[in-house]
């Protein structure tokens, strides 16, 4: 048995995916439900998964498959229901019909990145970015915009949008986004060394951290970089 708020955000994330087969932002969830805060939404969200109504997808920010839809909802035959992804604003048809004609994808923006400090770790696009296709590889991918410059020596310059790759894995070298201690994220390269992580800035001006392995979650990896003048 649903809540009625939990009925409607089932509806309205199903219409939205037929309609476009893209999922709606959490604000565009809470204005359907005229909720005045996300973590209704969330709670919403983590009522439906343990109903089993849908189910999270490991390592993928907002990602979410609809299993099933309630017994009294009527589905007409060109509606018929099929499980759906939640991608977070990429859909990969597109995305391969975008290769074919070398047209832009509309890749999510989810905010702000420190490249010095960290900030609070950020999971809900604030707009989309015009990317060219051939940047994407099979992946998914998120646009962050650097705010600092301890990432000048690498040639990521404060202001820039860096095209990031979600993934929890990374090599030795590699710049990555790193969560650190569940609530914190930033952009650095990645050196491990024994049960050490280090978070290794390209600016002489800033210090190497150095963390404990249960401390730091990789979120993704760059993948290129976007600059306006």
């Amino acid at each position: 048995m649903l809540t009625r708020k939990q009925h409607e955000l089932l509806l309205f994330i199903n219409k939205k995916l037929l309609e476009t087969g893209v999922a709606p932002s959490f604000d565009e969830m809470k204005e359907a439900l005229s909720l005045k805060s996300k973590s209704g939404i969330h709670r919403l969200i983590s009522g439906l998964e343990e109903r089993r109504f849908i189910a999270r997808l490991p390592h993928r920010a907002r990602a979410l498959e609809v299993l099933r839809l309630p017994d009294d909802v009527s589905i007409t035959s060109d509606q018929k229901f099929s499980p759906r992804v939640i991608q977070g604003g990429i859909d990969l048809n597109n995305r391969k019909t975008a290769r074919k004609l070398k047209t832009p994808i509309q890749v999510p923006m989810l905010g702000r990145i420190a490249a010095g400090t960290p900030i609070e770790a950020l999971s809900d696009p604030t707009r989309f970015i015009s990317v060219p296709s051939d940047l994407l590889g099979r992946g998914e991918y998120y646009c962050l915009e650097v705010d600092g410059d301890s990432m000048i020596e690498a040639g990521i310059l404060d202001g820039d949008t860096v095209l990031i790759e979600r993934t929890d894995i990374a090599e030795n070298g590699t710049i990555v986004v790193a969560l650190v201690e569940g609530s914190e994220v930033t952009l650095k390269r990645l050196r491990k060394r024994h049960n050490s992580v280090a978070l290794e800035p390209a600016n002489t001006n800033y210090e190497t951290r150095i963390f404990g392995p249960d401390q730091v979650e990789i979120q993704g990896k760059l993948k290129g970089l976007v600059r306006s003048y």
